[in-house]
């Protein structure tokens, strides 16, 4: 595997550091700007994982404008950049140059065909010219037979006695070199312990083999293979170090299936030749037969592997054998990169890949936004924001406060962006909580006696000594605000209209606006919220971030209202209700069950206005916002503000945040006001 193999040998290799000296770069990225990033489409989708796999998946802009890539750009450089490759050779290389070679080493052949013959002539022995000359002619006419095809010609001059001796070590030479890198090719993770493959270690490997293909057939039957055994006995061959059977045979099949996508990639001819080429090199039965029965067992313990796959060479520049180990290495990591990416749901997940090699295969920037992505959770668990619950992240009391903050200074920002300042007017009167001020009491003021002040009076008036005498004169009450107290439950239509007009986000802000404020404002004030669609709901305000919309027709107001007048049944003050909608009444509760009819049903409009008239009795005012300006919507709205006396606005989803904190801040300072 790309992540832990790399990982290993970049840890060997340790890490450099230098001084800031102005041209490294970074990411200007904390928690709250990351919450801000996600807040639309955490909003809007309601689901945490989404928004964080959406925003891996997208990427970022940090406040100095430097760009976090996205996993889906990354996929597509990691696209291109495979695409580079396989555009820049050519399979035929591996022939040229194997051939070009065994051409050189025959003419030296043919060259020291000559120099024996011109030795014998030089001799005077007359019977060593008639050996020399016979032998020279036989081993001509070898040579001169030799077939065109690459592997043939191997296997014959594995079987030609060669006559110059430095001809015959090159060869030799050369079929260690193309051996070692054919096995290296087949098993790629392999590579460190298959150089120098001596014929103790040739015999040591298909020792290995065999037991490695034991070791399969007991894993189907459901035997328990002596793993650990094995790896005392042949760890060497294993470079990556695998902990467990499943590890290392994954390894091996990895190899194997790239090794047959390169086969599968060339033509019939090619293929052909680099068959019977590895015929050739690998001239032990025991060995190829191994190697085919681990083939065929790797391929039916791993069907998933690309095995039937083929990469479509394109290039002019030949690849040679000694490229192929490297090349299928770096398309290997590639696959590897491409399947953690893809399979990568949450940030810490990509702490597996190995950033190293990331950046050897994608460049810099892709190495530096994996290492912020991985960590984009962390942040915000550390933060404060989100938390691990039972196995998922949930946005934690902290994290809500602050998307509702966030959603209120919006709203209030564009509000304002036109008009002066909001100013605070300070009004005290009769109340119970403290303004932290007094002053001289006024007859009818409430006793509500400051000691410490009045202690102070009397002894500036007096002068020091004891007893302290106070008089009328003397006292110090606390002055206290006037307080009022308002309960406010907001309706809010999540039937499958709102996203298809695009009104749910807005109106989520607004419940998450009209939430911050009033929890933040004015702390003693109750506020409830119910989601409506075919059926009503009550949605605890700890969810709300998390609530999204009914994939279902219906807009059942009458449900909505009767909760609502419920939860406000229990509180004290100013009841009012507070319903955001783009749709006329279409649904009802009969006894337990919904009943919906588009166009309205006469009978659905009589329940829903019966609502109407109980919260009216019970002192609910209710305001109507409108996100759809229908003549059957407005007209149902100008009955129900009839029988409630409450008001209605016809807004649009870029307004209605305006329309809302608004009305709702006039009514609280009216209340205040009277």
């Amino acid at each position: 595997m790309l992540s832990r193999r790399r990982r290993k040998e970049r840890d060997q290799r340790g890490f450099k550091y230098s001084a800031w000296d102005g041209s490294q770069r970074g990411f200007d990225l904390d928690a709250d700007a990351l919450l801000d990033e996600m807040t639309d489409d955490l909003l809007y989708h309601g689901d945490l994982h989404a928004s964080l796999r959406r925003l891996m998946q997208q990427g970022m802009k940090d406040r100095n404008g430097e760009e976090l890539m996205g996993l889906r750009d990354m996929l597509e450089k990691l696209k291109e950049r495979r695409k580079e490759m396989l555009e820049n050779y050519d399979l035929g290389g591996v022939y040229e140059e194997i051939a070009e070679k065994l051409r050189e080493i025959e003419q030296q052949e043919r060259e020291g065909i000559e120099r024996r013959i011109d030795e014998a002539l030089q001799s005077g022995d007359r019977r060593r010219q008639e050996i020399i000359d016979d032998l020279a002619k036989e081993r001509r006419e070898q040579l001169d037979q030799l077939p065109p095809d690459l592997a043939s010609k191997v296997q014959q001059l594995q079987e030609y006695d060669w006559m110059d001796d430095g001809a015959r070590q090159k060869f030799e030479e050369l079929m260690q070199e193309l051996r070692d890198q054919l096995m290296q090719s087949y098993f790629n993770q392999m590579s460190e312990g298959m150089q120098n493959m001596s014929p103790e270690r040739m015999q040591q490997m298909k020792d290995m083999l065999n037991e490695l293909n034991q070791m399969l057939e007991q894993r189907e039957r459901g035997e328990e293979p002596d793993f650990k055994g094995f790896m005392e006995r042949y760890g060497e061959f294993f470079p990556g170090n695998p902990q467990t059977l499943d590890e290392l045979l994954e390894q091996m099949a990895q190899s194997m299936a790239q090794m047959q996508q390169l086969m599968n990639s060339m033509t019939p001819e090619q293929r052909a030749q680099l068959q019977g080429l590895a015929e050739s090199l690998l001239e032990d039965m025991d060995l190829r037969w191994q190697m085919d029965q681990l083939s065929r067992n790797l391929q039916q313990a791993f069907p998933n592997m690309p095995w039937q796959k083929s990469m479509n060479f394109q290039g002019d520049n030949p690849l040679s054998m000694g490229q192929m180990p490297g090349l299928l290495d770096a398309l290997g990591d590639m696959d590897d990169l491409e399947h953690l990416l893809r399979q990568a749901t949450q940030p810490g997940e990509l702490a597996e890949v190995d950033v190293d090699r990331a950046r050897e295969l994608l460049g810099d920037d892709a190495a530096r936004s994996l290492e912020r992505l991985a960590e984009l959770a962390r942040m915000l668990e550390e933060a404060g924001l989100i938390e691990q619950r039972e196995g998922r992240l949930e946005l934690t009391p902290r994290g809500i406060r602050a998307i509702g903050q966030k959603a209120l200074g919006d709203l209030f920002r564009k509000l304002m962006k036109d008009r002066s300042g909001r100013h605070d007017q300070e009004r005290t009167g009769i109340g119970h909580d403290q303004a932290y001020e007094h002053k001289p009491y006024e007859w009818g003021d409430p006793f509500h006696l400051n000691v410490e002040q009045t202690v102070k009076n009397a002894i500036w008036r007096a002068g020091k000594g004891t007893p302290v005498r106070l008089t009328p004169d003397d006292f110090e009450v606390e002055r206290t605000e006037t307080t009022t107290r308002s309960a406010t439950v907001l309706l809010l239509d999540v039937s499958l209209s709102m996203p298809m007009r695009d009104n749910f986000l807005s109106a989520k802000k607004v419940a998450m606006a009209l939430h911050a404020l009033i929890t933040s404002q004015f702390p003693r004030d109750y506020f409830g919220l119910v989601s409506f669609g075919r059926v009503a709901r009550e949605v605890p305000p700890e969810r709300l971030p998390e609530m999204s919309w009914d994939f279902e027709w219906g807009t059942n107001m009458q449900h909505a209202m009767l909760l609502a007048r419920r939860m406000l049944s229990h509180q004290s003050g100013t009841k009012q209700i507070i319903m955001v909608t783009d749709g006329e009444p279409t649904a009802h509760i009969e006894g337990d069950e919904p009943f919906f009819s588009y166009p309205p049903a006469p009978q659905t409009i009589e329940e829903t206005l019966k609502e109407v008239m109980r919260c009216t009795r019970d002192g609910i005012r209710i305001n109507t916002f409108m996100l759809d300006e229908s003549y059957y919507l407005r007209d149902f709205v100008e009955r129900m503000m009839k029988l409630n006396r409450g008001r209605a606005f016809f807004t649009t989803p870029d307004t209605l945040g305006d329309y809302v904190l608004v009305d709702f801040l006039d009514q609280r300072r009216n209340r205040r006001a009277s």
